[in-house]
Formats: C-alpha cells, sequence, structure tokens
C-alpha cells in the first residue's frame, strides 16, 4: 500500500498547470476558479484514493486531504479575519479555500487578484538551473592556491547554486 506522500507525489505529477479559466471584471485579471479546480482535482483524488475536505474550524478554512486508505492527512489552513459583512466573508471564503488547496498541493499560479488589489507589481523570478556545488567542489576552491584562483573561484559562483554560507565564504576568501 502507498503512503500519502507517495500518493501526493503522484497526484502532483499530473495535476499539471492551473490554468486561469475566470475573469475578475473588477480588476481585469484572471484567476483560477476554485469549483473548477475541484472538478478537474476530484478524478485523480478518487485514482489516488485520496479525499479533499475544506472544512471551516475554530474560524480557520482548512484544507485537508485525506488517505482514504489509511486515514493519514496533511492539511492546510489560515484564520480568517473579523468580517461582520456576510458576503465579503463568503469572498474571504472562496479566497481561502482557494489558496489552502494551492499551497497544500503545491500548485503554481500567479495572484493577479491580490496583487492588482494591494496595488504590488509580481516580480517573477527567473528559475535558476544551475547545478549545486557540492561540498568537495566547495572546498576545492577553498583550498586552491594557484594564480588564477579569483577567476577559478568567481567562475564557481557564477556557474553554480550553493548554500549562502558557502557563497559568502568564497567571497571572503578571495575578495571578489
Amino acid at each position: 500500500m502507498k503512503s500519502i506522500n507517495q500518493k501526493l507525489f503522484a497526484l502532483q505529477q499530473e495535476i499539471g498547470a492551473i490554468s486561469k479559466d475566470a475573469k475578475n471584471p473588477f480588476f481585469k485579471s484572471s484567476y483560477f476558479d476554485i469549483n473548477s479546480l475541484i472538478n478537474n482535482l476530484n478524478p485523480l483524488l478518487k485514482k489516488h484514493s485520496l479525499l479533499l475536505l475544506q472544512p471551516i474550524i475554530n474560524n480557520e478554512v482548512h484544507s485537508v486531504i485525506q488517505d482514504v486508505d489509511s486515514d493519514n492527512r496533511i492539511l492546510s489552513s489560515i484564520k480568517l479575519p473579523e468580517i461582520n459583512d456576510p458576503q465579503k466573508l463568503g469572498s474571504c471564503i472562496t479566497y481561502f479555500r482557494r489558496y489552502t488547496l494551492q499551497s497544500l498541493l503545491g500548485l503554481m499560479a500567479e495572484d493577479d487578484d491580490g496583487n492588482l488589489a494591494s496595488n504590488k507589481k509580481v516580480v517573477v523570478k527567473k528559475e535558476d538551473n544551475r547545478p549545486w556545488l557540492d561540498i568537495n567542489q566547495k572546498k576545492a576552491v577553498l583550498n586552491n592556491q594557484q594564480s588564477n584562483a579569483k577567476q577559478e573561484a568567481q567562475r564557481i559562483l557564477n556557474k553554480y547554486r550553493m548554500k549562502t554560507i558557502w557563497a559568502t565564504e568564497i567571497k571572503n576568501q578571495f575578495k571578489l
């Protein structure tokens, strides 16, 4: 029997990209609709014997995925703000259902509504596809006493992704 993590991993491989199929006319933007997302997820959840629940418990919106074979579960939750207007509260619940589910499954989608509403500029960071620097490569760079060590250190910094502390050590030793 597969663990819940194995089932979720298989599920994530099948989900693909989220399409923004709903329009927000007020902000002239698109977003992924929670009902459409759940509609697309349900057959995959069923295939992997997983159950999605989204209860509100103690003034928190929860997204829970439960393994029906083992009763193991994972959850994501967020506390609701104090809102007296039922229509605004309903919108908030829908928004939180969408984003706790997105967070729980590790789905990627740009938050057009939230960014426009808060007047924040969306900065998309380019994915870093460089290989990771391993400990042996780091040691070789730091132990390199040749005349071209500074150039080699700069080449390593440009070529590899690395832990921040490793980059700091290299920069400190070679004053790049």
